[in-house]
């Protein structure tokens, strides 16, 4: 079995790299210490069809491979994880749209979405809600001309600027999914400030007092906005999230290598001490281990393997709790320096953070991939 990327996924790997080494990683500490991602850089990501890579040519995507995907969250992830998470978020509703909206609502939004004309973002999470995302709160009632929704959403990447949510509430007492416009009579937006990390992905919580919206908001039928709509467009969003903590990982492995190779003590650079090369060889390897998880799990979802979603599972647990561990010896090979803001670790560890945490925690993940193994097992 050989693993190696085609000629096509080098060249746009590489292409990749470029972007966010010029647009993107310069101004990161920046965009996290303003807690915003400027309009101007949301521009320069939709012409470069970056907000598009999982929708097809016929509605103006890129239609990359998964693998080609992830190697874009990757390094975009490695210069910045608040715009990574726009890829994710942007990713999660244009996917799921394509795959369980009606013909007339992938005409409306998929064309929008992917120039950037729109942007989207995904509402699960409530104030008294995170990983036992099926007894959501907030409600939908059903009426003649279309829904009425109320409750709150927590939480919600990039609702500070985004035009359309994907929308999880309960109808009848049925999870289902909804495509809610920003400027839909009863929905307010709060933007969210002070976070540990991805400080400048622009959260925000949602209200809906008698938010009212049209029948055709609803998407996948009443009753499967949990069960297809939004566990599809997790499983898309692990996968980024999987495949940009490999990016923080490197970005991680790359500023130590540059510090330890500069950095005098005792009379010597520190990549001559001992302990540091300890930490250097277990980020190198645990940096690559993450990555053949994530080349594993995109290879299965492009042949389309009934075990891609278990395996996603897998690249972000490990790739998230890689980041964490990974980006903690970043800052300690910094030392002092790994704490201040003039070094891009600590931005790095706080983000590091954060990827254990969203698009289900690890502790979901373990207890996810533990059934897995279980269910395996009584196969043999």
């Amino acid at each position: 079995m050989k693993i190696e990327l085609t000629l096509q996924q080098k060249e746009a790997q590489a292409s990749f790299r470029a972007f966010a080494d010029k647009e993107i990683f310069p101004h990161a500490d920046h965009f996290d210490q303003e807690q915003k991602i400027p309009s101007e850089l949301i521009a320069k990501l939709a012409q470069k069809k970056y907000l598009s890579t999982v929708l097809p040519e016929e509605y103006g995507g890129l239609g990359l491979d998964m693998i080609t995907f992830g190697l874009l969250n990757a390094e975009i992830g490695r210069a910045c994880s608040s715009v990574r998470s726009l890829l994710t978020v942007h990713s999660m509703v244009s996917y799921a749209i394509l795959r369980w909206g009606t013909q007339a609502q992938k005409e409306r939004w998929l064309p929008k979405l992917a120039t950037g004309e729109i942007i989207g973002a995904f509402a699960l999470t409530e104030p008294n809600i995170g990983s036992d995302a099926k007894q959501i709160e907030a409600t939908a009632e059903k009426q003649e001309d279309g829904y009425v929704l109320n409750g709150t959403k927590k939480w919600i990447t990039y609702a500070q600027i985004a035009d359309l949510f994907l929308l999880i509430a309960k109808c009848d007492g049925k999870p289902s999914a909804f495509l809610v416009e920003r400027n839909s009579p009863g929905l307010s937006i709060e933007p969210t400030w002070g976070l540990l990390g991805t400080r400048a992905s622009m959260l925000g919580t949602l209200h809906m007092e008698n938010c009212q919206v049209r029948k055709e908001a609803l998407i996948g039928g009443l009753g499967f906005g949990f069960s297809t709509v939004a566990l599809s467009a997790l499983d898309l969003g692990r996968y980024t999230v999987a495949w940009g903590s490999v990016g923080i990982g490197q970005a991680c492995l790359e500023a130590s290598l540059k510090y330890a190779n500069e950095r005098i003590q005792f009379g010597e650079p520190l990549k001559n001490h001992q302990l540091i090369k300890e930490l250097i060889a277990n980020m190198t390897t645990n940096v690559k281990a993450a990555r053949l998880l994530c080349y594993a799990a995109g290879y299965l979802q492009d042949i389309g393997d009934p075990s891609a979603t278990a395996e996603t599972l897998v690249a972000k647990y490990f790739a998230s709790t890689m980041a964490a561990k990974v980006s903690s010896d970043a800052v300690q090979i910094h030392g002092g320096n790994g704490c201040s803001s003039d070094y891009p670790v600590q931005r790095y560890f706080r983000d590091a953070k954060v990827m254990e945490i969203i698009e289900g925690s690890n502790q979901m993940q373990q207890i996810l991939i533990s059934r897995n193994a279980y269910l395996d097992a009584q196969r043999f």
